[in-house]
């Protein structure tokens, strides 16, 4: 897929969207260095990569004209070490380039507004450094406050994550394919299609602050 240097092009311009192909392929670069299963459609990497031109040109035609519509996403059953099983859902792999085209624009204008002691899913930060910063503050403190929202992402209201995402997102296009991707169905593992009223799909390319420093 050719690259315009700048990521614009006269056809880029035409669609109602501005969004570049070149987004587009560092969105599959991305992608491809996360690897990662497949999705309802059972493409893999290399699958998706035997006719790459032409699936990333797709990718980048519907979503600079509004009209893509993520798939179901493939839910996984894994087990928890405290007994159980938790679902995970994947989505095929055009779908999460799409996601990384929204991650890369929406990141940086998000990132901001998260707190400092803030770890996960964050450009630059990793569980170790979390770990780092706890060991700094046991030297200091003699408590530790331990909390977990019981299925959280299962059970996120939807309208309280758009309004959100609307007060963050420069761009119309990114709340458009965010609240698609919300309400797109699950399939279940014996293939029925589950739609979503509540929650989030557990592996989504992006995340929200929940509060400012």
């Amino acid at each position: 897929m050719s690259q315009p240097v700048d990521g614009r092009s006269p056809r880029n311009e035409a669609k109602p969207f501005c969004i570049s192909k070149k987004e587009v392929w560092e969105a599959y670069r991305r992608v491809k260095a996360n690897k990662g299963a497949a999705g309802t459609d059972g493409q893999t990497i290399e699958g998706f990569e035997g006719n790459l031109k032409k699936n990333l040109y797709k990718i980048w035609n519907r979503m600079s004209s509004g009209s893509y519509f993520p798939p179901p996403v493939r839910t996984v059953k894994i087990p928890k070490k405290s007994g159980g099983e938790r679902s995970l859902g994947i989505p095929t792999v055009a779908d999460r380039i799409a996601q990384q085209v929204v991650k890369a624009r929406l990141e940086p204008e998000v990132d901001p507004g998260f707190h400092a002691d803030s770890y996960g899913y964050r450009p630059g930060k990793s569980a170790l450094d979390a770990v780092g910063q706890a060991r700094q503050r046991c030297w200091r403190y003699d408590w530790v406050l331990d909390l977990d929202i019981k299925a959280f992402f299962d059970n996120l209201d939807q309208s309280l994550l758009l309004r959100a995402v609307k007060k963050h997102a420069s761009q119309r296009w990114m709340v458009l394919y965010i609240e698609r991707w919300l309400k797109a169905p699950v399939q279940e593992e014996d293939g029925r299609l589950i739609p979503r009223e509540k929650g989030t799909r557990r592996k989504v390319a992006w995340s929200l602050p929940l509060h400012k420093r």
